[in-house]
């Protein structure tokens, strides 16, 4: 059975080792697990039922991938997106979380139509290379904003707006050591580097008596707050535009990305880099997105840590199937989740800011037409505190500085109607 659905000795390798290599990507990304509920709860979610959801956003992504696609790629709500979920949209611009998971729900559809409509080559062939480096560099600094903040290394000020926090408490001090020990770890390439720093951080707060133990096996929390609580019609409003096309933009990029580095790791990419049932494989990052919204989590994406599998055999669906029934059982593990402080997490997400301003270096910076709208949406991101309203600005000064430049035959379409349904949403919403 297993041969029909995955075709394993086909693709020369085993049931051992596609479950060996979806326990391996499993420990490198686990960590969602805590991270998300805890940035879902800052929104107003109920942390029990957004930790449900992540999981089983998680499994259900990673299923469809495996038997559908049958690519050994994870899938669980992405890290950066959940972050704009909440600080963005929910805590910045002040909607509803309800309004927020509609917007999420209407961006996986968007997305499904995209990959069913064949039409996802042009919309990312559209978009200049240079706005794709720029929306993972300003994610990159929001995360950073945001890790050094629920740490209490920065705090707010009403002089300065921002100053350094008391680095001599346990909170910015454990936060510091987290993100070196993840450093560290991955100089050394063990891939659960993440996991072990959460759990180092969360144990040395436990022996110090800052966090309750509450236990490690229990029956999962009750869904039954965030389910099917979303609201699409508050998403289908203009003053949502940007909102919807963030989630959207953020998660097809990541997708494609992640689809492209872990099918050639593996092997599945021809040499020519086409991949097969790449179709399927967009379908399911999209339908999850949609299952997810409707379960009450953010985006639920592609993630890179696949290649963490990938590297020690995996080749198949199986792979990301053994990840799916991984989550399935972390749902019994809810309060363990409920232990992790904030600041025990905050070294991750540092980490992956990190991650994601390295495409700084792709950016050509002697040309100040490319310059420019990086640099806005890399400022204008964090500063504003929201994904959406970088990108929105960095388009219009992509548009605004090729036409000043007299380089407007360098605009596509789509980015100037983009960019004029932008200006209209900033007149209209200000």
């Amino acid at each position: 059975m297993l041969e029909r659905l995955f075709a394993i000795k086909a693709q020369g390798s085993s049931v051992k080792r596609e479950c060996i290599a979806g326990l391996t990507t499993f420990i490198t990304m686990v960590y969602i697990v805590f991270v998300n509920p805890a940035m879902l709860a800052e929104a107003g979610m109920d942390h029990g039922a957004a930790f449900v959801a992540t999981c089983l956003a998680a499994a259900i992504g990673c299923f469809i991938m495996g038997f559908w696609a049958n690519y050994p790629i994870a899938l669980a709500p992405g890290m950066g997106l959940n972050a704009f979920f909440t600080y963005g949209v929910v805590l910045g611009m002040g909607y509803t979380w309800q309004a927020a998971l509609g917007a999420v729900f209407v961006s996986g559809c968007m997305f499904l139509l995209l990959s069913l409509f064949k039409v996802r080559e042009w919309v990312i062939q559209a978009i200049p290379l240079v706005l794709k480096q720029a929306i993972a560099t300003g994610i990159g600094a929001f995360l950073a904003l945001i890790a050094l903040k629920n740490a209490g290394i920065i705090v707010s000020s009403p002089a300065t707006l921002v100053q350094l926090g008391d680095l001599t408490q346990p909170g910015p001090l454990l936060a510091i050591l987290s993100f070196f020990v993840i450093a560290s770890l991955m100089f050394r390439d063990i891939k659960s580097g993440v996991l072990i720093s959460i759990s180092l951080v969360t144990a040395v707060a436990f022996l110090f008596n800052l966090v309750d133990f509450q236990g490690v096996i229990a029956i999962p929390p009750s869904l039954a707050p965030t389910l099917m609580q979303l609201d699409v019609a508050s998403a289908l409003e203009l003053s949502m535009l940007s909102v919807v096309f963030a989630f959207l933009f953020v998660d097809l990029f990541d997708t494609s990305g992640t689809l492209v580095a872990v099918s050639q790791k593996a092997g599945i990419a021809d040499s020519k880099g086409h991949m097969p049932r790449l179709g399927k494989a967009l379908s399911a990052d999209s339908s999850a997105t949609m299952a997810g919204a409707l379960l009450g989590t953010s985006t639920t994406t592609s993630y890179i840590e696949s290649v963490a599998g990938v590297s020690v055999g995996g080749k198949t669906g199986l792979t990301a199937v053994t990840v799916g029934f991984c989550f399935l059982g972390m749902m019994f593990f809810a309060p363990v989740a409920y232990m992790v402080p904030a600041y025990a997490t905050a070294g991750a997400i540092l980490y992956v800011a990190v991650l994601m301003l390295q495409n700084l270096k792709f950016v050509n910076w002697d040309d100040v037409t490319d310059a420019i709208p990086v640099s806005v949406v890399l400022l204008m991101t964090p500063l504003t505190f929201s994904i959406a309203h970088g990108i929105a600005l960095g388009f219009i000064a992509y548009t605004a500085v090729k036409v000043l430049c007299h380089r407007s035959h360098e605009v596509s379409l789509s980015v100037w109607i983009l960019s004029v349904l932008f200006v209209i949403k900033f007149a209209l919403t200000m």
